[in-house]
């Protein structure tokens, strides 16, 4: 095993010269979380030698040794290595319709299948190795520049790390925090940040985290009731039940999080297991001494399912946790540190984005579209922000990347984004595609020698449409489309606008491919792409002989033979110039004739 071959040269290390051992790597990724198992799987993939140095003896993180196994979000955003890790679940379990077991989600799976479905995946790229069992202890820094960091496991062991290129890929962010790095922590001022529903004013408030614990239906005649735990409050849980305001359905309660093989997640908010503890600037020690109050309320509600609401035969699984007490091995946190990068997404951007002072939909490296999901049911008093709407959105690449550090990218759920957009972008399949981005930036950066802030944009998007992942989250236009790159291409430009619509929680951002545009609105997304063209106000439908023209214009030299001749790899109908032509024509011909993507932005989306 490769994971054997890196610990036993530490262990070599150790013993031959009695000091601390350091190995020298390209890309370190500290935590094999959601985001820094897709980061270490990309970043090796890139070439770099890459090592992921994770506590548990889990990779998956919030997915799988956190418990929370019932994906929220981008069930239609089918991108990069979200969508490798779901058609390995449907390969395991037979099919979308098996994972389709709760109401929670469109997928839901037992968290240790995974867990090996990630090890699978990461003992396919030779260039990664990882480490289990060890915890940061410190971050180094040259300058102004992370350079490595160190580790220690629970036998007193130390390791240290010299990287290239480090990764922040922890829950709370606690690297960055370490390295000195400058980050917000709670909610934060509509003041400062411009949202009209965020509070008046800060607070240090954060959501609330959830321990999840994994039942088993053992069948009717079992009995697994566990021993009543310490500070028990049956009140803590009355009214878990009730649905719909007045309903009360407890089989229905415990199917939101339903799984296969008979098995249920327990990460219920009303009533259930979540509750507010804000741990984030606490000492590992500290920590642990806290947390136990969730472990406790967790296993409180587990008792109460079994013997107020006649559950006896639900118990805790005995084939998923390795742990003494068969709970999940990490807390589920949906909240922490949250990076001051060079640019910091907010609600607005996700709204609204071609009102915005800076374009940020242009550098979108990974995509969600969950709402705004707040779990604030056990914290002080709060603004109401459960499902806020919004559409479908882009992570900018900027929100990965510090202000004012170099040699560090963060991921998971600390990277640069406001307290608000935080519920929409903490989400697991965001948190993998920012991974997998990361992974892609830090490869380019080790490439290349250079500082992640100077690696272009474009370049970091182009490496993920070739890994079919999106920049832009297009409802209607899969990864299968043979347009696909282009259509991608030219909707992060802006020259073709796309449409958000809140829809549940499946909110959507239209491209409309087969749709039309007029004269007008192709000249107007021309001009805000800088691209020299008149006003002219046209409200007549653009025709193929009309784009013809105008591209020729800007290209200074007659195109239609070019694309006549080429034609029938753009569309399936007749080369007929007085025809209206359609958004996906006009953006294959823009990639091909233009190539609008080729110009350089910076992380504000705007041109250089």
């Amino acid at each position: 095993m490769k994971i054997c071959k890196w610990l036993l040269v530490v262990v070599l290390l150790y013993s031959c010269r009695n000091e601390v051992p350091t190995l020298d790597i390209d890309v370190l990724v500290i935590g094999g979380t959601t985001s820094g198992t897709a980061a270490g799987i990309q970043a090796a993939r890139m070439g770099a030698k890459t090592l992921i140095v994770e506590e548990t003896s889990w990779l998956g993180g919030m997915l799988t040794a956190a418990g929370a196994s019932g994906v929220f979000g981008n069930h239609d955003l089918p991108s990069g290595i979200w969508d490798e890790f779901r058609e390995m679940l449907r390969e395991h379990y037979g099919g979308a319709e098996t994972l389709q077991t709760g109401w929670a989600s469109d997928t839901m799976f037992e968290p240790h299948v995974g867990n090996n479905i990630f090890k699978a995946m990461a003992e396919k790229e030779a260039r990664l190795e990882i480490i289990y069992g060890y915890w940061l202890v410190s971050v180094q820094r040259d300058g102004n520049k992370v350079s490595g960091a160190t580790f220690c496991n629970d036998e007193g062991n130390e390791l240290r790390v010299k990287a290239r290129i480090t990764i922040d890929a922890t829950e709370l962010g606690d690297a960055l925090a370490m390295a000195g790095v400058a980050y917000h922590l709670g909610m934060d001022s509509r003041v400062e940040t411009g949202e009209s529903i965020a509070p008046l004013e800060s607070n240090d408030i954060v959501q609330d985290l959830t321990w999840v614990a994994i039942l088993k239906d053992y069948g009717r005649g079992a009995n697994m009731t566990i021993e009543k735990p310490e500070d028990y409050d049956a009140e803590l849980y009355r009214g878990c039940c009730v649905m719909d305001g007045n309903r009360t359905d407890c089989n229905l309660m415990l199917q939101y999080g339903r799984l296969p093989n008979r098995k249920y997640m327990i990460n219920w908010p009303r009533n259930g297991n979540d509750i507010y503890l804000n741990i984030v600037e606490m000492s590992r020690e500290q920590r642990e001494i806290e947390l136990q109050k969730a472990k406790n309320k967790t296993l409180g509600f587990v008792y109460y399912i079994q013997t107020r609401l006649g559950y006896r035969h639900f118990g805790l699984a005995d084939d998923e946790f390795e742990t003494d007490d068969r709970l999940a091995h990490v807390p589920y946190h949906r909240e922490g540190r949250r990076l001051d990068g060079i640019v910091r997404l907010s609600y607005n951007d996700v709204h609204e984005p071609y009102k915005q002072r800076y374009p940020l939909y242009r550098t979108g490296i990974s995509v969600g579209d969950f709402p705004v999901e707040h779990n604030n049911r056990n914290s002080p008093s709060v603004p109401s922000l459960f499902f806020h709407p919004v559409p479908s959105f882009s992570v900018p690449l900027g929100a990965l990347i510090p202000d004012r550090v170099d040699g560090l990218i963060v991921s998971d759920k600390a990277i640069s984004v406001t307290n608000l957009i935080n519920g929409s972008t903490r989400l697991q399949p965001v948190a993998l595609l920012t991974g997998q981005a990361a992974g892609v930036l830090a490869a380019l950066s080790v490439n290349r020698r250079r500082a992640p802030r100077e690696i272009p944009v474009r370049d970091v998007q182009q490496k993920l449409l070739e890994a079919s992942a999106y920049i832009m989250p297009l409802y209607d236009v899969k990864p299968d489309d043979p347009h696909f790159q282009a259509i991608q291409k030219i909707a992060a430009t802006g020259i073709l606008k796309t449409e958000g619509e809140p829809y549940f929680r499946a909110n959507r951002t239209w491209f409309h491919p087969d749709s039309c545009i007029t004269t007008s609105e192709f000249f107007d997304g021309l001009n805000s792409f800088r691209y020299p063209t008149p006003i002219e106000t046209n409200d007549t439908t653009l025709t193929l002989g009309k784009c013809m023209e105008i591209l020729s214009s800007l290209r200074r030299n007659n195109i239609i033979e070019q694309v006549e001749n080429d034609w029938e790899n753009i569309s399936s109908r007749p080369f007929e110039p007085d025809e209206p032509i359609t958004k996906r024509e006009i953006a294959v011909l823009l990639d091909r004739i233009l190539n609008p993507f080729s110009r350089q932005i910076d992380h504000r989306g705007v041109l250089k």
